[in-house]
């Protein structure tokens, strides 16, 4: 009879393990990798330049359909992000973002960096989102380039991206 109920707590254990690992696995996004090349004439679906000119600077975004998206900066992918039907992508979403960080240009997942806005440092069209991995890397270069603000993604508003865009759109 012991045997029986160790098996039964056995089984039971392994179930609700399994089940606590499979609700982990659905409510975690699995990202997949940042495409790595950018052809040479690809150009910005925002403000038209090309992107391979400003490799520091890239952003991208995949979108629902699969498609992937290359920026000149994250100034131009968020303006994308938050109304893609403007940029000849009606009917689609933002899978995944990617962004690079500022000091070690590692690929980034997007929703996770962190922003500093305001800083003295601009990027190819002006006053930029200046993503990094971790807070502490955002402050240290927010106090070291006049920063006025380090945002996470979810509080970037389109009205922030439209009001840094102000006077800078070549499109």
């Amino acid at each position: 009879m012991t045997n029986v109920f160790l098996k039964k707590c056995f089984v039971r254990r392994y179930v609700l393990v399994a089940c606590v690992v499979s609700f982990f696995l659905m409510a975690t996004p699995l990202l997949a990798e940042p495409a790595k090349e950018i052809n040479p004439q690809e150009r910005c679906p925002v403000c038209g330049m090309f992107v391979a000119k400003y490799p520091d600077w890239t952003a991208q975004i995949r979108l629902s359909n699969g498609s992937v998206k290359f920026f000149d900066g994250v100034k131009d992918m968020l303006a994308f992000h938050f109304n893609p039907a403007s940029f000849g992508a009606a009917g689609q979403s933002t899978k995944e973002i990617w962004v690079k960080d500022y000091y070690t240009l590692a690929w980034l997942d997007g929703r996770a960096a962190w922003y500093v806005i305001g800083s003295d440092m601009y990027g190819p069209m002006g006053h930029e989102f200046i993503p990094f991995g971790s807070a502490g890397a955002a402050e240290n270069f927010r106090k070291d380039h006049k920063g006025t603000k380090v945002l996470r993604f979810v509080e970037i508003t389109e009205p922030l991206v439209q009001s840094m865009r102000h006077g800078q759109k070549m499109r």
